[in-house]
């Protein structure tokens, strides 16, 4: 199991490797980077936007019942709220929610290129089918889950603030400015970092998943659960070490 485990992980380097070569057409990586990123951002928009507002109003009604102590500060609610979603539950969910969704697409589109020999034909054309039909990806994954993230925050707190208007838990002016005391602009450098390591994770692993499969429909979906369990395992354990280097 080890010796299979080491096998695995020589391979993703190596995978990377052909990864990270220099495109052979920028003109094409290019336009295919746009492609990628128009099918990533504005395909997961929608139900990242929903998710987020769900997550926000839950997460505001929940604290909201844990303080009723009147030594508490009024404020109390909006800055834990805000602490919660900013700090944790966004860049952690609405990541793993896009391994369900972005993982799984990206490892079924190069997987079925792999079974129907796409991939072969590109080999035999002389182009690197991991840098063409990867890196772009990589790099639009780079450059819109954090910006997804930024958007799922704000609709979050949004969410927050329509559950305090409509359950009169807490005074929206109490509430508004609990969201915007102490605010610390290290936050928001530690969530982009640990977004855009999450991104790599992502896009990386599910590519990888995709593009090693040998057989048929059944390989298939097998790589396809491999791909969305091991992102998230990594993901998971990758927040424990950021949280616990930059925090």
């Amino acid at each position: 199991m080890i010796k299979r485990f080491l096998e695995t992980v020589g391979e993703y380097f190596i995978f990377l490797g052909k990864v990270f070569s220099k495109p052979a057409k920028r003109s094409e990586f290019f336009r295919r980077l746009i492609d990628e990123m128009n099918s990533m951002g504005v395909g997961s928009l929608l139900i990242v936007c929903i998710v987020a507002i769900c997550m926000g109003s839950v997460i505001t009604t929940q604290t909201a019942l844990q303080i009723e102590s009147p030594w508490i500060p009024k404020w109390t609610l909006g800055f834990t709220v805000r602490t919660s979603v900013v700090m944790e539950l966004c860049p952690t969910i609405i990541t793993l929610l896009l391994v369900g969704n972005l993982g799984s697409r990206i490892t079924s589109e190069i997987g079925s290129m792999r079974v129907t020999e796409q991939i072969d034909a590109l080999e035999v054309m002389g182009i690197n089918p991991a840098s063409f039909l990867v890196l772009p990806k990589i790099v639009a994954a780079l450059i819109t889950i954090p910006i997804l993230i930024i958007i799922a925050i704000f609709f979050a707190l949004v969410g927050g603030y329509i559950t305090v208007i409509v359950t009169h838990v807490s005074s929206p002016y109490e509430f508004y400015d609990g969201l915007t005391s102490f605010f610390r602009m290290y936050d928001l450098v530690y969530v982009l970092t640990k977004t855009t390591i999450f991104a790599f994770v992502l896009s990386s692993v599910s590519s990888f998943y995709g593009y090693r499969i040998k057989g048929g429909a059944l390989e298939l979906g097998k790589a396809n659960v491999n791909g969305i369990v091991v992102s998230s395992f990594i993901i998971l354990v990758l927040n424990l070490v950021i949280t616990s280097i930059m925090l």
